[in-house]
């Protein structure tokens, strides 16, 4: 009996594995599948009616293009030399001879300026313009400029003409760190000459801008934005149209004989010679065993792009030496799994021209796991190349998409201006018994929602027809639209549909954002002669089992907490750093240290990526770290008062050190004559303000806090909002309250402090003080501000269509409201007039620091890994790597003062930002000072909600203020 029982076992047990196994196989059956077939051809316009148009108020390029249809475009080809300007403005403008191989005179333009050109067009017309251009060394990131015609932007988009930088591997070789783990190629720049024809830097437009000339002599001005470029000469001509792939010399000879045979040619993809950005650098893949080189126990560096290629605009260059000329296939080994029921589009140029339509967007479909891309797909295109070497690009294009996400663009813009004007009517809180007729008062109301609902529909069956399927890109997209059509069928329901318009109009925008994003990972490059096929060695399900089962057997020996090089036994510098942040930003971290300063330095360093919260209880065990990163403002200060910080004043070339930040990021560190933390990041408020809504309601950029209450009587008016800072408790219990930003801004400016008597008492209880809560409380009764909300969303939409928040907050919107560019700005907050006329816009900083612990048994490497951290290069290396990886909404707000200078801030808005930044003032940490931002929390509340009188609730809650400081000071001794 146990015979029979052990044999079912065993039969029950062998049938379910080769079940499992089959599955298995089924499931990854498809990976060998081909892929890259042409999409459909042009899909049908969507059309959007004059009132559509009318709404929507920025004057963009497809309006500019919509009354020069008719226009010719003459053969024409005129160059223009950059030295031959007839008027320059700014500093940083001059000629150049010879320069950079190039022969003749040039023209270095600065990031600021401006410089004026005449031509002469000798038929009126559409024309191409042109730049031969050579990228000077800036601040890594594209160079920006604004075309104006005869001193007038002709359409918005020419505000933001791109001009890119080339970057390439460091060393042709990849490095190895201790452990046998490839190191990630450093990223250098290598800059060329180089002809950009003037197009869309949104990739909205698939073609480069046509700009409409009539004859006679006009004025051309390059106006600065952005980094500094040199010019040899702009084009006026007109680029030729690349012809279907049908009138092509491959597609038209069916005879193969005479052609090259026997031809594999594989490129690497992480052997890419050129990319538009930095952060295009080799990546390693772990998850599969179709890429090459392949290891499942070491880090091997075989890829390139992946997330970080996914924006319009940005591309990657191969070099391909042919050996004979003749006919070829061209195909890539990658995988696309980010984009699920849209694609990924790439625009395949080969030595800097698009070889024929198709290839101006090319797909790459989803599909979980590597594949084979075959240019053309099962009926491959037959590319013609002459012996020698030739240049191969890829370039990241929306293709297809670009007119359903710029329909969708426009439409959010139209959704949410009418949404305010609903707003100034019904309020954020309409009143559900009342019938505002909402459709009576708001001109064209109906017609706007049929408009968008087409629109939108329009947009949603383009999608499905693209994708061959529904999916999930198109369900919002209907379910706008389905709230639009109800919203006609019946008007009186609007107002109380609000807060769901609201939602989904943020959502619309959400779709927008991640639709412009279309990543895709390339593993290798091939080149065939059209007898050969690309193998797909790894592809097949039995090596995803063998894959498998090799990182299973490794997981039990490798430690994969250990980032980069480990130190050994021989090591006897090693410094422990414990990280609070992201895993993202450790492993950038991790890469920089093993990459510069163990190199240089001969210190190990062992990054490890904790929860902050467990760096107390950790140290008093004895268990805490060397160095602790990205801490709080408070912690420093407390942990040196229980002498558990080291005071970095000892060290002989701390005042150094100091220069590189301003005097304002060291106050929160310092105590009791010695400094305990060197600053990270440094962050302060802006005033935020929508251009075209404060156009509409006639209203200026406050300069003052007299004019913000003018200001403010005209928002409440029209059911506007003005965003003071948010007062919000802690997100965590035992979480530390800084002082609320809005109160401490006008108490610096009324010339009060926080602390008197050398910190030792609260200065809240003062008539300045005072006076100033009164002041900021006054605010919330008289004019009912609310204390908490979410900033972005509501100044997307236009509710809140000016505001105080974080600086940080502008790379937020940079990337999260795409609709609204050009449309906002942002500039110094209002300051206090004084006695003597001038204005005072003095605002309080926050930030990060890195703290070195008493316990470090290494002190003096410690310090070395602080400065290194803390220095320009690095900072400006960190911040610009963090931007790569996760958008320009991770732009990083270094405290030190040279690295951001070095980060790509559009000029305009970097001069107020440094304008601002001029003015921040530090608030010192004190002991006991952790209940000056609790008690000012909880004085404000009593007053607002409570309905206290302002002096009052401030002088009760100050008095414990004063007890906890002074209770404090005993137990640490202090006088």
């Amino acid at each position: 009996m146990a015979g029979i029982l052990q044999r079912m076992t065993w039969i029950l047990s062998t049938v379910i594995i080769v079940a499992a196994a089959c599955i298995i196989l089924y499931v990854t059956s498809g990976a060998d599948g081909k892929s890259a077939n042409t999409p459909p051809g042009s899909l049908p316009a969507i059309e959007v009616d004059a009132v559509l148009q009318q709404t929507r108020q920025k004057k963009g390029y497809e309006q500019y293009r919509s009354g020069t249809d008719q226009a010719t475009q003459p053969n024409v080809d005129i160059t223009i030399e950059a030295a031959d300007y007839i008027k320059a403005e700014g500093e940083d403008v001059r000629k150049l001879t010879n320069y950079e191989g190039m022969d003749g005179v040039s023209l270095h333009t600065g990031e600021t300026g401006q410089v004026d050109w005449t031509i002469n067009v000798p038929e009126t017309g559409l024309y191409n313009l042109s730049a031969t251009y050579y990228p000077v060394e800036g601040k890594s990131s594209a160079i920006e400029r604004a075309l104006y015609i005869d001193g007038e932007l002709p359409f918005a988009e020419a505000a933001y003409l791109q001009f890119d930088r080339v970057w390439a591997n460091e060393k042709d070789v990849v490095e190895q760190d201790n452990q046998g783990n490839d190191l990630r190629p450093r990223q250098v720049e290598q800059p060329r000459w180089m002809e950009e024809t003037f197009q869309d830097s949104d990739g909205y437009e698939q073609t480069p801008f046509k700009f409409y000339l009539e004859k006679g002599e006009h004025t051309l001005t390059l106006k600065s934005s952005r980094e500094p470029m040199v010019i040899r000469s702009i084009r006026l001509f007109n680029e030729k149209t690349a012809v279907p792939y049908a009138e092509t010399a491959g597609a038209q000879q069916s005879d193969s004989s005479g052609q090259p045979k026997d031809v594999l040619i594989r490129i690497e993809g992480e052997a890419a010679i050129a990319k538009s950005s930095p952060t295009l650098y080799p990546t390693s893949e772990r998850s599969s065993s179709a890429v090459s080189p392949y290891s499942a126990s070491q880090v091997r560096i075989n890829t390139i792009g992946g997330f970080n290629w996914r924006l319009p605009g940005q591309w990657i260059e191969w070099e391909v030496d042919v050996p004979e000329s003749g006919l070829y296939h061209i195909g890539f080994t990658g995988q696309q799994n980010f984009v699920k029921g849209i694609y990924s589009t790439r625009k395949l140029t080969i030595d800097g021209e698009v070889p024929f339509a198709e290839m101006a967007k090319a797909p790459f479909r989803y599909q979980s796991d590597y594949r084979i891309d075959v240019m053309g797909g099962k009926e491959a295109y037959k590319f013609h190349l002459d012996k020698g070497k030739h240049m191969l690009r890829l370039e990241n294009s929306l293709g297809d998409f670009a007119s359903l996400i710029r329909n969708v663009e426009d439409s959010l813009y139209n959704l949410n201006s009418m949404y305010r004007r609903i707003l100034m009517i019904t309020g954020t809180k309409p009143d559900e018994f009342r019938d505002y007729r909402v459709e009576k008062q708001i001109p064209n109301l109906l017609e706007v929602f049929s408009g968008e609902s087409k629109r939108l529909k329009d947009v949603a069956a383009q999608l499905r027809l693209l994708s061959g399927q529904s999916s999930d890109q198109e369900a919002l997209i209907k379910t706008m639209a389905l709230q639009l059509d109800e919203m006609i069928d019946k008007p009186d329901t609007i107002p109380r549909r609000l807060a769901a318009y609201k939602t989904n109009t943020g959502g619309l925008g959400t779709w927008v954002q991640q639709a412009r994003e279309q990543p895709l990972e390339i593993d290798a490059l091939y080149v065939t002669s059209i007898d050969q096929d690309i193998p797909g060695t790894g592809m097949g399900p039995l090596a995803k089992l063998g894959h498998e089962a090799k990182i299973f057997y490794h997981s039990f020996f490798i430690d994969y907490n250990q980032i980069g090089n480990v130190a050994t036994s021989e090591d006897q510098r090693t410094v422990t750093v414990w990280i609070g942040s992201g895993r993202d930003q450790a492993n950038t971290m991790k890469a920089m240290i093993d990459k510069t300063f163990t190199p240089d330095s001969g210190i190990n360093v062992n990054l490890k990526l904790v929860n902050m919260g467990t760096l107390l209880p950790a140290t008093l065990s004895g268990e805490g770290p060397d160095v602790a990163m990205q801490i709080g403002n408070d912690l420093p200060v407390n942990f040196a008062m229980r002498n558990s910080a080291v005071d970095l004043t000892q060290f002989s070339d701390y005042s150094t050190v100091e220069q590189e930040f301003r005097e304002s990021a060291i106050v929160p560190y310092a105590y009791d004559s010695g400094v305990y933390a060197l600053p990270e990041t440094q962050t302060f408020n802006m005033l935020f303000y929508r251009k075209d809504v404060l156009e509409e309601l006639g209203l200026e950029v406050p300069q003052n806090w007299e004019d913000v209450e003018a200001l403010l009587a005209i928002l409440s008016k029209n059911h506007m909002e003005f965003g003071m800072p948010v007062v919000t408790q802690a997100n965590m219990q035992g979480v530390n309250i800084p002082p609320n930003s809005q109160y401490a801004t006008m108490l610096l400016q009324n010339g009060g402090a926080f602390y008197r008597n050398d910190d030792k008492e609260s200065d809240l209880d003062s008539r300045i003080g005072i006076e100033t809560f009164k002041q900021w409380t006054e605010f919330y009764t008289d004019y009912k501000l609310e204390r908490e909300y979410d900033f972005a969303n509501r100044f997307r939409t236009g509710q809140m269509p000016i505001g105080l928040t974080d600086y940080t907050m502008y790379n937020q919107l940079s990337v999260f409201a795409p609709e609204i560019r050009g449309l906002w700005g942002f500039v110094p907050v209002p300051g206090t007039v004084q006695a003597d006329g001038t204005l005072n816009r003095d605002v309080p900083g926050g930030g990060s620091a890195v703290m070195m612990l008493e316990s470090a048994k290494d002190q003096d490497a410690a310090w070395e890994f602080m400065k290194w951290w803390t220095s320009t290069p690095i900072q400006a290396e960190f911040g610009r790597e963090m931007e790569g990886l996760m958008g320009a909404a991770a732009r990083y707000p270094t405290a030190n003062i040279k690295a951001l200078d070095s980060l790509p801030w559009p000029a305009e808005d970097y001069a107020n930002l440094k304008a601002q930044f001029e003015t921040v003032k530090g608030i010192p940490e004190v002991p006991g000072g952790y209940f000056t931002g609790r008690h000012l929390f909880n004085a404000f509340y009593k007053t607002v909600v409570g309905q206290v009188e302002a002096r009052e609730s401030i002088m009760d809650y100050t008095q414990y203020i004063q007890d906890e400081i002074r209770v404090k000071r005993n137990e640490f001794g202090l006088p």
